[in-house]
C-alpha cells in the first residue's frame, strides 16, 4: 500500500545547499585539525589540559536548550501558534546571546592569561574553530531577529520561513557538538 502522505523537509532548499557547503568546510577544519593533533600529539594534549571543560559544558547546554526553543518555536507555528511561536524563537535567541556572553569571558579569559592564537597549534584551532563558530552564531541571532519580527508584523507569517532558519540554527549546534568534544573532550 503506497501512502498518499507527502514528504516534508523542513525549510528551504537553498539552505540545506549552503548548510551542507558549511559543513563540509568544516570537516575540512577538522580534518585540518586531527591531522596536525597527531603530528604534535603531546603539544596538544597539553595545551587542551588548559581549556575549562566547565565553559565547554556551558555552552554546549546553552546551545542545546536554544536548538530546542527554536524547534519549539516551528512546532508552535506548524500548530498555528505564532504568540508562542515568537515566544519561543526569542527565548532561543537569548540562549545565543548566552553562548556568545560565556564564550566573551572564555576567551578574555585565556587573553589574559597571554594565551593568545599565536601561542602553539592547538591555539590557533582553539581561537579558529570558536572563532568562526562565534560568527555563524552571529548571523543565526541576525536570521533569529528578522524571523521574530517578521512574526511580530506579519498577519500570516510563513512557517517555512521559520524552517529555513530553524535548519541554518540546528547546523550551528551540531557545529558547536564537533567544536566541543575536538577541543575540549577528546584526548
Amino acid at each position: 500500500m503506497t501512502s498518499s502522505r507527502k514528504e516534508h523537509v523542513s525549510g528551504e532548499r537553498a539552505m540545506w545547499l549552503f548548510v551542507i557547503g558549511e559543513l563540509w568546510i568544516f570537516a575540512c577544519y577538522f580534518a585540518c585539525y586531527a591531522y596536525d593533533r597527531g603530528q604534535e600529539h603531546a603539544l596538544f594534549l597539553s595545551s587542551q589540559q588548559q581549556l575549562s571543560q566547565g565553559f565547554g559544558v556551558t555552552n554546549t547546554i546553552v546551545l542545546l536548550t536554544s536548538s530546542l526553543l527554536v524547534a519549539l518555536s516551528v512546532q508552535a507555528m506548524r500548530e498555528g501558534n505564532v504568540a508562542a511561536a515568537s515566544k519561543l524563537l526569542a527565548l532561543g535567541g537569548a540562549c545565543g546571546v548566552g553562548f556568545i556572553a560565556v564564550k566573551s569571558v572564555e576567551w578574555y579569559l585565556k587573553l589574559k592569561a597571554g594565551v593568545t592564537i599565536s601561542a602553539n597549534g592547538f591555539f590557533m584551532y582553539y581561537y579558529m574553530l570558536t572563532g568562526l563558530h562565534v560568527l555563524h552564531v552571529l548571523l543565526g541571532l541576525g536570521i533569529i531577529v528578522y524571523l521574530w519580527r517578521t512574526l511580530q508584523r506579519s498577519e500570516q507569517p510563513q512557517t517555512v520561513s521559520l524552517e529555513t532558519g530553524a535548519t541554518y540554527w540546528h547546523m550551528v549546534d551540531l557545529l558547536w557538538i564537533v567544536i566541543f568534544a575536538l577541543l575540549y573532550l577528546v584526548r
